[in-house]
């Protein structure tokens, strides 16, 4: 079982890698919830040296001013045999066996992204992974040393930008601060201190780490602050003995370095009874202790964030919806079943699952009854209208018992204006159903990904209820000029005969029937046209429905899946021009994903084995 240290250098490795870590972000991520190491203090309070110290190895850049630049996320692993190498995050496939090597690629990667002559810092860290059987299992994070001025070169703002970087990341409440500090220099005037007093008052995250014992004045000692009562923290001081700048120059191995720091505790009368906890060594094994302690508190506050952002993480991948395939089948599938989800989607909403199909049935409940209503067939059967009409269909001859030409005329003027309420009509439901197209197309999350299938499904599916509507039209229409073209023969059989035969032929024609007679010829063609009505209100509605609903709902999309089966490659994959800025964020979001849940299992295995 790997130890919880070695699972979140993993994890803050493939966090790192997907780019899914809290450097200069507002949002939480799994990086941010992962406990770390900052190491914090004033320039020249020897970081460098207790870093090298800790890893056993020369690897950082060393030089006069701020020759730490940028973060650099240090990951130590404890390999149980074989040679110790290094590897950069942004060289993933080179190792480094030669530390010398490392130093230089610091170097380099840091000129890089500021520029190899400028003193400006930048908060893009660099990520450093040693594999060693000489370390412990740790991450730490050096900082770029505090300092009060701004020397020649650099930005006035200097001073102010390395604070802003340093508290960036010992603000956050996993952050383990590691306070360096010189025994030289008075305490009160210590960086370190004064910055991580200020973010984590009670100092319940600082270790504090004592550099320069052995460049203390004569006659002076740090024992009251190793022992607590210079400046008090929850966790004892640690006191360390770097390499002199003679032992660099000289290359004095850390083995040596080591052994001569124990021999220097041991053998001196202040510090001899603090030797157990004193040392760059003792240093090392106590902060990835501690660290591993701080993991385990926090493995439940883990798992609930990793199960959280897994949860939205598919959400969002959903929301974004399936990669486009490959293959010419793959793509036409694909396409099938977008357009199948928005012919549902548009089902549901005449079905009533979903809103709009409840206007059609208006058109037909108000609409369309108000508007035959408003007809108006008082002025076609006028006294004046029925007896020139009657008259005119007599021609040159009366009839001789009743004017049946003159009332086929007047019903079929009275008949042909119900075609405009009936055009109506049909208009009124194509509009609704193109509403309810257009409606349906926004609710298609699938139609989303793709602009230019959107607009070939949403305007085939309009071409097809551009046809729908002219058959329906013909249809209606054709249900009134059978009203017109054939009359119900037994309504005027019922009618009550009139005993009167048409007036006297020797008047004149405009003589010839009185008003009572016309206006009782003009009641029983109204009579007549109203049961026409009443019958077109239930049968046009039957028809509309028949042409243009039901075969909305049967075969909309059947002329663009006839057209769409013809289609080449090429055209298939044009349809899908899916936007790039969603491909990638598609990928990126799998991917986090995949390291959540990777995380998720990792994280369980090790929390079920405590």
């Amino acid at each position: 079982m790997e130890s919880l240290i070695a699972l979140v250098n993993k994890i803050q490795r493939a966090c790192t890698a997907l780019g899914d870590h809290g450097e200069g972000s507002s949002l939480p991520t799994l990086w941010d919830s992962l406990p770390a190491i900052a190491v914090v203090g004033g320039q020249s309070s020897g970081k460098s040296s207790v870093l090298e110290s800790v890893v056993g190895k020369d690897f950082l850049p060393r030089g006069a001013g701020i020759v730490t630049r940028r973060p650099l996320v240090l990951q130590l692993h404890r390999i149980d045999e074989g040679k110790e190498y290094a590897e950069f995050m942004h060289l993933p496939k080179k190792k480094f066996s030669d530390f010398a090597a490392v130093r230089q690629e610091i170097s380099d990667e840091t000129d890089r992204e500021t520029g190899r002559s400028s003193k400006v810092i930048s908060t893009v860290p660099i990520h450093l992974s040693i594999f060693s059987p000489n370390v412990v299992n740790l991450t730490l994070v050096d900082l770029p040393g505090l300092t009060k001025v701004a020397v020649d070169g650099q930005p006035e703002s200097i001073v102010q930008d390395i604070e802003n970087m340093v508290r960036s990341f010992i603000e956050k409440p996993n952050c383990i601060i590691l306070a360096i500090s010189p025994a030289n220099q008075d305490l009160a005037t210590s960086d370190a201190i004064k910055i991580s007093r200020e973010v984590d008052p009670k100092g319940d995250r600082t270790f504090g780490v004592l550099t320069k014992i052995d460049l203390m004045d004569q006659g002076t000692n740090a024992v009251d602050i190793l022992e607590g009562r210079g400046y008090k923290l929850r966790y004892p001081w640690v006191g360390v003995v770097n390499r002199s700048q003679a032992d660099i120059n000289k290359s004095v191995d850390m083995i040596a370095a080591r052994r001569r720091e124990r021999d220097y505790f041991q053998s001196s009368s202040e510090y001899r009874h603090l030797t157990e906890r004193m040392g760059s060594e003792y240093l090392g094994k106590m902060l990835s202790k501690h660290l591993e302690v701080v993991i385990k508190s926090r493995i439940p506050g883990l798992q609930s964030l990793i199960t959280k952002t897994i949860s939205e993480l598919e959400t969002e991948l959903s929301r974004l919806g399936k990669p486009v395939a490959a293959d010419a089948g793959g793509k036409l599938y694909m396409i099938m079943e977008i357009c199948r989800a928005f012919d549902q989607t548009f089902k549901e909403h005449l079905d009533g699952t979903r809103s709009g199909g409840e206007k059609i049935n208006s058109v037909f409940d108000n609409q369309f009854p108000a508007a035959i209503k408003r007809l108006q067939f008082d002025k076609h059967l006028s006294m004046d209208n029925v007896r020139k009409l009657i008259t005119e269909a007599d021609g040159y001859q009366p009839h001789l018992i009743a004017p049946e030409q003159g009332y086929r005329r007047l019903i079929e003027s009275c008949l042909v204006s119900i075609r405009g309420p009936a055009e109506a009509a049909v208009d009124a439901v194509h509009s609704i159903l193109k509403d309810l197209i257009h409606k349906s197309i926004g609710e298609t999350s699938e139609l989303k990904q793709y602009p230019t299938l959107r607009v070939e499904v949403s305007g085939a599916a309009v071409d097809s209820l551009d046809r729908m509507r002219d058959e329906s039209r013909k249809a209606t229409l054709l249900l009134v000029d059978m009203e017109s073209g054939y009359l119900t023969v037994e309504f005027f059989r019922k009618l009550p005969q009139d005993s009167e035969k048409g007036g006297n032929p020797t008047h004149s024609i405009f003589d010839r029937y009185n008003d009572a007679y016309l206006r009782r010829i003009g009641s029983n063609v109204l009579s007549y046209v109203n049961m026409v009505c009443a019958g077109l209100r239930n049968s046009i509605p039957k028809s509309i429905v028949y042409c243009q609903v039901r075969e909305a709902k049967r075969s909309l999309l059947d002329f663009f899946f006839t057209e769409l089966g013809q289609k080449e490659m090429s055209k298939l994959s044009k349809l899908l021009d899916e936007d790039p800025a969603v491909q990638q964020r598609r990928t990126s979001i799998a991917k986090r994903l995949e390291l959540y849940r990777s995380a998720q299992t990792d994280i369980e295995a090790v929390a079920w084995s405590k």
